[in-house]
C-alpha cells in the first residue's frame, strides 16, 4: 500500500520523467501519484502548501508532513529500491545550498526539458497509482 503521494507538474516532461523513474525503483508501491493540474493534485496542495500556489517544485505527502524541493528529492531517493537510498547521504549538504542547486534547474525545467500540452495518461500497469 502507498505511503507517499508525489504531486508533480504533469505537463513538464522532467517531472513525467522523475515519475516514470520512480515507478521503475519502486517495487514496494510506496508511491502515488498526482499531477498538480489535477483535481486530486490541487486539492493536496491546497490541503497541505499554499492555496493557490505556483509551484517550481513538486510535493512528497507522507506520514502527515509534506516535503518540498531538495527535502521531498530526498525523502523519495530513501524509499526506492537499493542502490538509490545511498543518495540520502546528500542530506549532508546545507539545505539552502541543495534548495538553490535544485531551483536552478526547476525554474529552467521547461526550456531544458520542455513541456506537453497536457498531462500524460499514465500505463494501464500502473494507472492505479495515479489520484484523479
Amino acid at each position: 500500500m502507498a505511503s507517499y503521494v508525489v504531486v508533480y507538474d504533469g505537463v513538464c516532461n522532467l517531472c513525467n520523467g522523475i515519475v516514470r523513474f520512480i515507478i521503475r525503483h519502486d517495487s514496494g508501491r510506496k508511491f502515488r501519484f498526482a499531477p498538480m493540474q489535477s483535481e486530486a493534485g490541487r486539492s493536496l496542495i491546497d490541503r497541505h502548501y499554499e492555496p493557490d500556489a505556483e509551484l517550481d517544485t513538486f510535493l512528497v505527502i507522507g506520514g502527515g508532513v509534506c516535503r518540498v524541493r531538495s527535502d521531498a528529492a530526498l525523502a523519495i531517493v530513501r524509499e526506492l529500491d537499493r542502490p538509490w537510498p545511498l543518495l540520502g547521504g546528500l542530506r549532508c549538504v546545507p539545505g539552502p545550498v541543495r534548495d538553490f542547486l535544485y531551483g536552478l534547474v526547476a525554474r529552467r525545467r521547461y526550456r531544458l526539458f520542455g513541456r506537453r500540452e497536457s498531462c500524460r495518461l499514465p500505463d494501464p500497469e500502473v494507472a492505479d497509482r495515479f489520484l484523479g
